[in-house]
């Protein structure tokens, strides 16, 4: 049996998205064609275009449209209302990492855009994202991030703390404690996947509805099985730390003492993700487009920081 590229179940050999997949896209979509670009030309493509992309960072970038009857990505210069994230040469299962752990974190309750995965002609792996900050005929959605909303530049992107990105909530959004609770499953969910880049730039609001809220998640992925040997376990210290987080700081700590919600509600809501974590992920995970160690790397991380939180508890 193969995976289906979106929402990684099985499907029959032979094709390579299943109908719900599909149809998170678009309910007309009966395919997706491969990109017409091998890794090199899309790298090419991406350095050409690069002055024209409104989303920046190191990962190289095409802005694309979906056309529907020809069932394919087209990049484009304007317009885009999807993201294509191309492999970096120096990490190449990037694509398949962030596909894995954007569909983890949407199975945990974070809303996140329609995403998956596509082929381009020699065979190399390609994350598209649909743009939230795009509704309708390409109008803009008002959207800032925490650099530009906490007075930092792309160059000081780790000059904060979490406990700014909490006091950032307090003052811009429309109902803080809503967007606190939210913004905490997210940072339990980072913790439990070893996202340890999640800057400001990475905490975004915009407005819906009339309402400032806590944008859809995006740039998931688990940094520490990347990087050879990775130091940190957040990118914005919380209580003046960046590593050996424990379960004080990340609960009591940061969503009772700063963030002021109910230690009961709080406890309810991490005990929920850990035991998703434990009953719900491997399968995902072995299901990914990871490689076999890649996979084992990713359950190894798991399952440690769910024993640390675990052993904890009675603390």
């Amino acid at each position: 049996m193969n995976r289906c590229r979106i929402t990684l179940e099985e499907i029959p050999d032979g094709i390579l998205y299943s109908r719900a997949g599909l149809k998170r896209l678009d309910a007309r979509l009966m395919d997706i064609q491969p990109l017409p670009y091998t890794m090199a030309q899309q790298l090419e493509e991406a350095a050409a275009r690069a002055d024209k992309m409104s989303v920046q960072g190191v990962q190289p970038k095409l802005s694309a449209v979906l056309r529907i009857k020809e069932s394919r990505f087209e990049v484009v210069d304007r317009g885009g209302r999807f993201i294509l994230k191309l492999c970096p040469p120096q990490w190449p299962e990037v694509p398949a990492n962030e596909a894995l752990t954007m569909t983890l974190a949407e199975s945990a309750s974070i809303e996140v855009p329609a995403h998956g995965l596509v082929e381009a002609t020699d065979g190399s792996m390609v994350y598209f994202i649909r743009r939230f900050d795009r509704v309708g005929q390409g109008e803009r959605v008002p959207l800032e991030d925490g650099a530009q909303l906490l007075g930092h530049t792309r160059d000081t992107k780790y000059d904060s703390s979490m406990e700014q990105v909490v006091g950032m909530i307090d003052r811009f959004c429309t109902f803080p404690v809503i967007e606190k609770r939210r913004l905490m499953q997210r940072v339990w969910f980072c913790f439990l996947t070893g996202n340890e880049d999640m800057h400001l730039k990475n905490w975004s609001l915009l407005s819906r509805s009339g309402r400032v809220v806590l944008s859809p998640a995006y740039d998931l992925l688990n940094t520490s099985i990347i990087l050879k040997n990775p130091q940190e376990e957040t990118a914005l210290p919380i209580r003046g730390r960046k590593r050996n987080l424990s379960r004080r700081d990340l609960l009591e700590y940061l969503a009772v003492e700063r963030c002021r919600l109910p230690l009961d509600l709080m406890r309810t809501d991490l005990e929920k993700l850990l035991a998703q974590a434990e009953s719900e992920w491997a399968a995902k995970i072995r299901s990914s487009f990871l490689s076999e160690p890649k996979r084992e790397a990713y359950l190894a991380l798991v399952h440690e920081r769910v024993a640390r939180l675990r052993s904890q508890k009675a603390s």
